[in-house]
């Protein structure tokens, strides 16, 4: 805590201190009465001295949870900046995410910009799980197209192959976007668990969403080997 207090920051520098901290700034910071006063003062005064300035956390109040029932959440990771960060990105926010395998929930900082998205294609590592892929794409390379240009010849095969693996891609399960609302569910599971303890039910439904989304998980990964070994 004393090295925290006394680190040394530029007033020019724009200071973004993020992390697991292991403390709390309140009793509040809990769902249950403890933690050490003591230790709450220590750590409110170095963030005084350093005159840096907590981005608010939004989705939720805790970040931590001992994955026990009934649960003891706590709020354990904190995001800072200076106050020439605070001038440069006022709207810079953190913003929690799903918990997968950790027991903190990861977290995200958000500065708002205005840079334009494009429009691009994008390769899921997850296809290659699929027994259609392979044969689509080989169909696809080995098709009739009228160019004797070689380099030429190289380009139509790749934008058809994009198109086709477009089309191909629309009809089936969207990987990402399961995983994604299998997130949505137990977030709102949580949300409940913030303010009263899960029924044995709750706590069964929560647990067999947790197994499905490491599964989900599973899947994503296997993608990302395969195309790393090939």
């Amino acid at each position: 805590m004393e090295w925290f207090g006394n680190i040394q920051m530029s007033d020019e520098i724009d200071w973004l201190i993020v992390g697991d901290f292991n403390l709390l700034r309140k009793p509040e910071d809990r769902n249950r009465p403890g933690g050490s006063i003591r230790e709450m003062m220590l750590f409110n005064e170095a963030i005084s001295s350093l005159g840096i300035v907590e981005i608010p956390l939004h989705g939720r109040r805790y970040t931590w949870t001992n994955k026990q029932q009934p649960p003891l959440p706590e709020r354990l990771d904190w995001f800072f900046s200076s106050n020439a960060w605070t001038l440069k990105y006022p709207h810079t926010l953190a913003r929690s995410l799903i918990m997968e395998t950790s027991d903190h929930w990861p977290c995200v900082i958000e500065i708002k910009t205005s840079i334009p998205r494009t429009r691009i294609f994008r390769f899921e590592n997850y296809w290659l799980t699929h027994d259609s892929f392979l044969p689509l794409v080989s169909s696809t390379w080995n098709g009739n197209f009228h160019q004797q240009d070689a380099a030429m010849l190289l380009t139509t095969k790749f934008k058809a192959l994009r198109c086709n693996l477009k089309a191909w891609q629309s009809q089936l399960s969207n990987l990402k976007a399961t995983i994604c609302n299998v997130k949505i569910v137990i977030s709102f599971v949580e949300a409940i668990e913030e303010w009263r303890d899960l029924s044995l039910q709750e706590w069964n439904f929560k647990e067999i969403l947790s197994h499905k989304l490491a599964i989900l998980l599973h899947q994503q990964i296997e993608g990302k080997v395969e195309l790393s070994n090939g």
